[in-house]
């Protein structure tokens, strides 16, 4: 499967400035492929700048180099989140980078997803895939929700669930800086009221969100990614359960913390000009 769909001059114009090491074919060590992410990344184009007209705040404390760990909050029925992620990175940044996320894998289920994903530069959400990408100075997305976030309904947009301690033993192991984002408006672009699980299975996926017009369409709301000033933890990641809880709940207070900051610049309430403890 080859993309043959037209790129946009911008998007033709930061691909060849992304750094990282692409062959005479124009594909990456891990398989990423200027062929794949073109196409890609024109359509998410539109998306960022018009359909959602994405604003990010903060993104002054990401790293333009080396290797760095963008930990959020999942919000919507679908990934809109990583999506716009990876275009703020692409897009925002000088030199642009590409943020790799670390795919669910019920996502190998889907036909012709698994292969467009990877050559996009995302990965099956596997220890060892996030490792190494961190050991050659790569940017990684982890949710550590899961698929737990995106099922959040609409009451529930500005919460969180659950957060896994795999991304913070694997950024203490790796001498990694956590740069903590909140991502909001995606549960007013897809307002989830219910989840079919029986109709996700038949699809190889946890659940198919339903929203008041049953599919989960995104409507055109203003989306906005918090970024925050990273974070490192100190240790090799063999550290007991107990220590590394204690850094996971850092991490998810922060988030918490841009996620009202967010909500209260969306619904005009005061705004504390930092959340930084």
């Amino acid at each position: 499967m080859r993309f043959s769909l037209p790129v946009d001059t911008e998007v033709r114009e930061r691909l060849e400035r992304l750094e990282i090491p692409f062959n005479t074919y124009g594909v990456d060590p891990y398989g990423v492929s200027k062929a794949y992410l073109g196409p890609v990344l024109t359509a998410l184009k539109f998306f960022f700048k018009h359909y959602f007209s994405v604003d990010s705040y903060g993104i002054e404390h990401v790293s333009p180099r080396g290797r760095v760990m963008l930990v959020g909050n999942h919000s919507g029925g679908v990934a809109v989140d990583g999506a716009m992620v990876h275009a703020s990175q692409f897009f925002e940044m000088n030199p642009p980078r590409l943020a790799q996320g670390m795919a669910e894998k019920f996502l190998n289920k889907i036909p012709f997803a698994s292969p467009v994903a990877n050559r996009c530069g995302h990965l099956t959400g596997l220890p060892e895939h996030a490792e190494r990408l961190l050991a050659d100075e790569r940017m990684i997305i982890v949710f550590p929700e899961g698929a737990r976030g995106t099922a959040k309904l609409y009451r529930d947009r500005y919460s969180l669930v659950h957060f896994g301690s795999g991304f913070a033993r694997l950024a203490m192991k790796m001498k990694t800086p956590i740069v903590p984002f909140a991502f909001l408006g995606g549960g007013e672009a897809i307002p989830t009221i219910s989840n079919a699980v029986s109709v996700g299975k038949m699809f190889g996926v946890p659940y198919v969100p339903v929203t008041p017009w049953l599919v989960a369409l995104p409507l055109p709301v203003k989306l906005e990614i918090h970024y925050s000033e990273p974070m490192f933890f100190e240790g090799t990641g063999a550290e007991d359960d107990d220590v590394v809880s204690a850094n996971v709940e850092k991490v998810k207070q922060r988030i918490a913390a841009l996620i009202d900051l967010g909500r209260k610049r969306r619904t005009g309430e005061h705004v504390v000009a930092s959340v930084v403890p």
